[in-house]
């Protein structure tokens, strides 16, 4: 008898909030056996228990060790699920830099953020955490990417956005990028006094801010997490 689809996205976010790899890998594999949407089963499952690992990390019920072993068991069952997302033929993906401004070593909420992008068609270059500004410029005309996403938790290195687009600024080349930003100390008002293209508040913003600075709205209905609080 094959389970509804609620039953399956409810085992797929406890897997993750429960840190239980089998049970993650099991339900995987039983999205793929019975048919069901592969990013259905990411973003209303596993993405779903990820954000509740975050909500008990917020509550201090669970510390970084929890959240890394809950990311392990979260690409364990991506790694199943992920070539079975259907995209149009034609669309073209977009490339995205993505890093943690220099000086911050937090990188759970970027990683999050890294995962839906990707899921959601973008091309993902990821620099890590504790990024010297100047590579992001670099790694984005490299790559001839559209958009630089920074990330930040902590208030002494937020000025490095504003000089991310200040140097593209001397370069003559600040119109060929869109900049978003996120992060726990970050705000709108910040994001526009800096002269960002977006900003994204929380963990369902991030994606649907991302698609409509690219113009890439259609579909735009997966679950996002740029927020540097979890």
């Amino acid at each position: 008898m094959v389970r509804s689809r609620k039953d399956i996205l409810t085992d797929l976010a406890d897997s993750v909030l429960n840190m239980n790899e089998d049970k993650a890998v099991q339900v995987a594999k039983e999205v793929l056996e019975t048919g069901q949407d592969a990013l259905d089963a990411i973003n209303n499952g596993l993405v779903k228990g990820m954000n509740q690992a975050g909500d008990l990390y917020d509550k201090e019920e669970y510390f970084v060790p929890e959240l890394l072993i809950c990311s392990d068991v979260l690409y364990l069952a991506l790694d199943i699920l992920k070539p079975y997302i259907k995209h149009e033929a034609s669309e073209k993906k977009i490339g995205c830099v993505i890093g943690v401004v220099e000086g911050d070593t937090h990188d759970i909420g970027k990683n999050l953020v890294k995962i839906m992008l990707d899921v959601s068609g973008f091309e993902i270059h990821d620099l890590g955490k504790n990024v010297p500004l100047a590579d992001f410029i670099e790694k984005a005309k490299e790559v001839n990417a559209t958009l630089i996403c920074l990330s930040t938790l902590m208030t002494t290195t937020m000025d490095g956005m504003a000089s991310v687009i200040e140097m593209l600024k001397k370069e003559g080349i600040r119109d060929r990028f869109k900049i978003l930003v996120g992060g726990g100390p970050i705000s709108q008002g910040f994001a526009d006094r800096i002269g960002a293209d977006g900003y994204a508040a929380n963990a369902s913003q991030t994606v649907a801010v991302a698609k409509k600075l690219c113009n890439k709205e259609k579909s735009c209905d997966a679950l996002s997490a740029f927020d540097e609080n979890r």
